[in-house]
């Protein structure tokens, strides 16, 4: 299986699990609420951050843009509300100077072309392509020209739709990403054992990303093979916002990032050995029988 570099960190098999906090846009349009959740999931020991870029005016539907939404800001239209949590230029200067100051990678999933432009002047170790445009022929193009690696994300798909998806970026450029587009997900519809499918598939890096509650599934995701692993970040669940019921606080993430180091590190390399350490045991233990075999 091929080996792809975000930047200098490799993603394959063989090499550590890369961590990725998403935040998406549980910052409510704050900065500050996203430089501490940056803050936090460093602390943890992610690789990396990802957010969610859109261009209202394309990404939002006619008939959705004047739909009345009650927000912590009052009621407002559905395409202000969109604005309200999309951060610009300004802000995404800052987050990219927060994260370059603390050394962790951070970048985003596009949700059109234009975004992908808008992400480019920072010079993201990859791009993410969204479950719900994993058919926009339009956006893949964009995405796969600039010949960064792609992360293509799986949910809500059939697997000709991935394969016709993935055959529009360049092998050596590929990552995908299982996941079943349903917030929160059920255990039962979690599906994990297609990380080995698409891996058996494409032969390439394969990551998992996370929608479900409880940190007992993305442990079982890594045992059985995930090459990266996204799951959603929240100061605290009961902040407002779409995601938030999903994601996991603070404590769980330290928790999520020791565990997953510990699996890594448990799993070894299938070869039977004895270790130094059973040497003793070996000796004071190991009975050798004299009675002869007829």
């Amino acid at each position: 299986m091929s080996t792809i570099y975000l930047n200098n960190h490799p993603v394959g098999s063989g090499h550590p699990v890369y961590i990725i906090g998403e935040i998406g846009i549980n910052h409510n349009g704050e900065v500050e609420i996203a430089k501490r959740l940056i803050k936090i999931a460093k602390d943890a020991g992610c690789d990396a951050v990802k957010f969610q870029k859109r261009t209202p005016e394309l990404c939002v539907p006619g008939h959705q843009r004047d739909v009345l939404r009650e927000t912590p800001w009052g009621i407002m239209t559905y395409m202000d509300y969109r604005y309200r949590v999309e951060f610009g230029l300004a802000e995404y200067k800052e987050i990219d100077a927060y994260c370059r100051a603390i050394e962790i990678q951070w970048f985003a999933s596009a949700w059109d072309v234009r975004s992908v432009e808008f992400l480019e002047q920072f010079n993201p170790p990859c791009h993410k392509l969204p479950s719900a445009l994993l058919t926009d022929k339009a956006l893949i193009y964009a995405y796969a020209a600039i010949g960064r690696p792609v992360i293509i994300s799986t949910g809500m798909s059939t697997m000709k739709e991935i394969r016709e998806a993935a055959g529009l970026v360049a092998k050596d450029k590929l990552l995908l990403a299982h996941c079943t587009s349903i917030y929160p997900c059920p255990p039962d519809k979690l599906n994990l054992r297609m990380i080995n499918t698409l891996k058996k598939e494409f032969d390439n890096p394969v990551g998992y990303s996370c929608y479900e509650v409880g940190l007992s599934t993305t442990y079982a995701a890594v045992v059985l093979g995930a090459d990266f692993v996204e799951r959603h970040i929240t100061l605290d669940r009961a902040m407002w916002g779409s995601d938030q019921a999903a994601s996991v606080e603070p404590g769980g993430l330290k928790r999520l990032v020791e565990n997953i180091r510990d699996i890594e590190a448990s799993l070894g390399d299938g070869v039977k050995r004895v270790y130094d350490e059973e040497s003793v045991a070996r000796g004071r233990l190991r009975v050798v029988s004299t009675t002869s075999i007829t």
